[in-house]
């Protein structure tokens, strides 16, 4: 929406005048902002001047405007402070519109301010000018045009507040140059005045609320849907969630997004549920008879085919965004409210019956889920000759368990493998592409978690096409030292996209063979960085601890099996209970209907 106000200033108050590119770099660090990160153009020329006299931020100059939003992201989900990112007119508001949707889906908080042509060239189709406003506006939770100084201060802190509260998003700012170099008022956080009424719901329902608590009691099959709802509610959110699972005795699971808010080594933990999934969480989900879906969104890549979705289940969603409610899966209670303050009431009203008899009760249900775990369907066939891409992982994560890490990914089956593998027991430390499943987002990503915490280690998983999306950004990664570690499962094909030729289309791989790959190791040495080469399984301990005690970043390139393929997986289009296993020989193309293929 575009935003066309002239705020007032209280009278009482007695600022001193600026320009509004100061304005815009003080309202950044009054607001707490520490980093930012962005690529500077003529439209955007004042606030750089600018940012040379404010102490308290410090820029990141990244490669590539998508960089820059996907830095911003990762900064972000591993810090819980909104990402900032800034740029300039035309293409370089264009090209952080993948990282802008990438942060709405996965309700990232991003403040993304845009320079533009002057006001009064809107329109004329000057040079660098693009409606950013009409591009973004069904991309972004809110946007404003500036056309005022005096309303810019106003607009910079209510940003903040819309993209950090109830479900958090990308807001972004569009400020032409002479509202850049035009002089007014500064108003401070505590002053500014609200443009807009914004009010999310935080406290859930009582009554809905003890309506989930009698359900959920006195359910024989229970079960937690969890999702990125409850880290971005804080780590306060996951210690109750830990406490209400224990209470009620309950399985756990949690999806792609919410990975590391229940600790993966608890017995109550079934794993991940959807396509590449677990094969006892989407069981489990299946057969429930009461499900707490509790800051997910039903996804179709969890679901299934909608129509067989946990056909028996009383189901309860507890969500910020009252638009998710029922919007995909009817569901029988809807608790509109923050994960924190609806698993505080929760707790609060659970009846305190004996343990042992809650235990008894569930024993039939934990018995059936043992048989499921018994499967062991993420099981597969290792080799001395060559490096399966889960031994990598399995290696990557036992050596690494010692250190404080961080993990991101790209997109594609490294993606999938590492949710399968890389074990989380803390949140905010999983940032991954799940909505929008963007290629390149791994790389930028660690950039940002990294600057948000450099004495920890941050480890990108990749794939060697993903990779080369966004590769430039080790450019980023050496001029400011960013000891990030890429750790390349290179396989020399989309793997994904090679799975589901295999699967689909009669082993026709058009088009997903790379076939003119760089050297990894002498493209790391290009940019300044170290290269790492791991061609057989016992290399890879020594290789790996190499890679995680070099100072600096570091390209690790891990051969691994060309055609292995990411098992257990629901067929598309199949219900979430028929899933095809690693030790079972399907012809895929006979499972999948017309109607499934089009849901690839």
């Amino acid at each position: 929406m575009t935003i066309n106000i002239t705020a007032k200033t209280p009278a009482t108050a007695n600022f001193e005048e600026i320009t509004g590119a100061a304005m815009v770099v003080r309202a950044l660090a009054d607001q707490g902002a520490e980093v930012l990160f962005g690529y500077p153009g003529g439209a955007v020329l004042p606030i750089y001047d600018a940012l040379l006299d404010e102490p308290r931020l410090r820029h990141i100059l990244v490669r590539h405007e998508q960089g820059a939003a996907h830095a911003a992201e990762g900064y972000a989900r591993s810090s819980g402070k909104p990402g900032v990112v800034l740029v300039t007119s035309g293409p370089g508001a264009i090209n952080t519109v993948v990282g802008i949707v990438d942060a709405l889906m996965d309700s990232i908080p991003l403040i993304v301010i845009t320079g533009q042509v002057p006001t009064h060239l809107i329109g004329t189709d000057a040079f660098q000018e693009a409606d950013t406003i009409g591009i973004t506006r069904s991309c972004t939770k809110h946007n404003y045009l500036v056309r005022s100084i005096e309303e810019l201060p106003h607009v910079m802190h209510e940003a903040y507040r819309i993209a950090t509260t109830g479900r958090p998003g990308p807001v972004l700012i569009d400020i032409p140059k002479d509202i850049q170099v035009a002089r007014g008022r500064y108003s401070g956080p505590r002053e500014a005045i609200p443009l807009h009424r914004y009010e999310p719901q935080i406290k859930g329902s009582p009554a809905s609320i003890a309506e989930a608590i009698k359900l959920l009691s006195e359910a024989r099959r229970p079960i937690l849907y969890t999702g990125g709802g409850v880290i971005n509610s804080g780590p306060k959110a996951s210690a109750r969630l830990r406490e209400f699972a224990a209470l009620v005795g309950a399985p756990v699971t949690s999806t792609l997004m919410g990975l590391g808010a229940f600790p993966a080594s608890d017995d109550l933990w079934l794993g991940m549920p959807g396509m590449h999934g677990a094969y006892e969480a989407n069981h489990a989900m299946h057969d429930c008879d009461v499900m707490l879906c509790l800051g997910a969104r039903f996804d179709d890549r969890v679901t299934g085919r909608l129509d067989a979705f946990s056909p028996g289940s009383r189901k309860i969603h507890v969500d910020i965004d009252p638009s998710s409610i029922g919007k995909i899966v009817p569901v029988d209670v809807g608790i509109v409210g923050d994960a924190l303050s609806v698993l505080e009431d929760l707790i609060a009203g659970w009846p305190r019956q004996p343990q042992q008899e809650r235990r008894d009760r569930l024993a039939p249900w934990w018995k059936q889920i043992e048989a499921w775990r018994a499967r062991k369907a993420f099981g597969y066939r290792n080799s001395s000759e060559v490096i399966k891409p889960q031994y990598a992982l399995e290696r990557l994560r036992a050596l690494t368990l010692d250190r404080d890490v961080y993990v991101t990914t790209e997109v594609g089956q490294h993606q999938m493998w590492a949710a399968q593998f890389f074990h989380l027991s803390e949140p905010n430390r999983w940032m991954t592409s799940g909505g929008l499943g963007t290629m390149g987002y791994g790389l930028p990503a660690a950039i940002g978690v990294q600057l948000a915490h450099p004495r920890s280690a941050v480890i990108d998983i990749a794939g060697e096409a993903s990779i080369l999306m966004n590769i430039q950004e080790m450019s980023t990664a050496v001029q400011y030292r960013l000891p990030v570690k890429i750790f390349i499962l290179n396989n020399e094909y989309m793997g994904m996209i090679r799975q589901w030729q295999e699967l689909l289309h009669d082993e026709r791989y058009s088009h997903s063979y790379s076939e003119s790959l760089p050297d990894f190791v002498k493209l790391a040495e290009a940019y300044g960085a170290v290269g790492i080469r791991a061609e057989k399984p016992e290399e890879l301990d020594g290789k790996i601890i190499e890679m995680l005690n070099t100072p600096g970043p570091v390209i690790f390139d891990c051969r691994v099996e060309k055609t292995e393929n990411c098992l257990p997986m629901i067929p598309s289009g199949k219900p979430h209970n028929e899933m095809i296993l690693a030790d079972e020989i399907v012809d895929m193309g006979s499972v999948i209907s017309a109607e499934g293929r089009a849901l690839v």
